[in-house]
């Protein structure tokens, strides 16, 4: 019962899985939650130019260091502290600065290819997937994309055609059979937010019933 709980929540870019990770997050005290996010764990790219890495699929499950991300994710299950990289999407590559993060009773791990990997889904004790029609999640992409990672319009929609979609059909949406729960429209499914902050919260009361 001390052991952390760590739920995962995936789903297509654009989904609303951050939006659902945030309200869970929010309506828990922050010192029993924290949030881990894949984007994070972006392999580093420092012996490609900045031309070469703007050409890496990000949303090939290469892209990832699942490798450090699993070490980590361990490393906080059996109460260790941990550098969590920072990510910066304006120059494709991660920083030299790194964040600490110590371990929490609730371990929300989010990111699009989560469920891909075997190794990690072994890892978690909670499954959910966002599902959200395609439509919505391109123009959430291209608004997020625009205004928070400094790209223009035909950029992010030739990315989406090249890249983004053919890895969400082949790998993205095939995982959505390894969930344990599926929010339909995500990020504005109050009632599905409200029912896993109810569960999460009796997860918390039980551990503490435990000490």
């Amino acid at each position: 019962m001390n052991r952390p709980i760590l739920i995962g929540i995936t789903g297509g870019t654009g989904s609303g899985k951050s939006t659902v990770a945030k309200s869970i997050f929010k309506s828990l005290p922050k010192k029993n939650i924290l949030i881990i996010e894949q984007d994070s764990y972006y392999k580093e790219q420092s012996d490609l130019s900045l031309e070469e890495r703007k050409k890496t699929n990000y949303d090939h499950p290469f892209a990832f260091d699942n490798d450090l991300l699993i070490k980590h994710l361990k490393d906080l299950l059996n109460g260790k502290i941990i550098q969590k990289p920072i990510y910066d999407f304006a120059i494709h590559n991660r920083k030299k600065e790194t964040i600490t993060v110590e371990p929490r009773d609730i371990i929300i791990l989010e990111g699009i290819l989560i469920l891909e990997n075997k190794d990690l889904r072994d890892l978690l004790d909670i499954k959910i997937f966002v599902d959200t029609d395609s439509d919505v999640r391109i123009i959430r992409r291209i608004i997020r994309d625009i205004n928070q990672r400094g790209r223009n319009l035909n950029s992010v929609i030739d990315q989406y055609l090249t890249t983004v979609r053919p890895a969400h059909m082949q790998f993205i949406e095939p995982s959505k059979k390894y969930a344990d729960i599926i929010i339909p429209e995500g990020g504005y499914n109050k009632v599905a937010v409200d029912l896993m902050v109810t569960k999460i919260k009796s997860i918390i009361e039980n551990k503490d019933n435990n000490l």
